[in-house]
């Protein structure tokens, strides 16, 4: 069994579609070779990097936070555990900023974004003489992290 891969073969072991393994490509953040007939060719240990990605897409890092941290990885052998724990150490604050910024969300359904009055003047209670409006369109109180007016 050879330890190149097609990207069809890496597309269907990994899950990504093989447009955005050219993306990533094209961004620094896998890297292939090319076959004689100049198709690409990945080595296994890409599926490695590739579920990295998807997994730091998953919570919440850009491409440009990923390609830095996969850069912390040694280019002159294949990372181990360690090397991805490493890496993956700082999120956990990230994830728990997540986390408290879903529950927060999860209890204001049925309070404001339920009810759908941030910056209208008809709430009393929550956005008496239409205060919010001032701060800004959209949900302010949710995507500001600010007290009320």
């Amino acid at each position: 069994m050879t330890d190149l891969l097609t990207i069809g073969a890496v597309s269907r072991r990994s899950g990504v579609a093989t447009s955005a393994l050219r993306y990533y490509e094209e961004r620094g953040l896998i890297s292939s070779e090319r076959a004689p007939s100049g198709h690409r060719r990945f080595h296994r240990a890409v599926l490695r990097r590739i579920a990295f990605i998807v997994f730091a897409q998953r919570i919440g890092l850009t491409l440009e936070e990923i390609g830095a941290e996969l850069a912390r990885l040694p280019p002159d052998r294949v990372p181990t555990g360690d090397d991805w724990s490493r890496l993956s150490c700082t999120w956990h604050t990230r994830i728990d900023e997540q986390i408290a910024e879903l529950e927060r969300l999860q209890a204001g359904l049925t309070d404001c974004i339920g009810c759908g009055c941030l910056s209208l003047d008809r709430c009393k209670l929550v956005n008496p003489g239409d205060c919010e409006a001032e701060r800004g369109p959209g949900p302010t109180r949710w995507v500001q992290d600010a007290p009320g007016c």
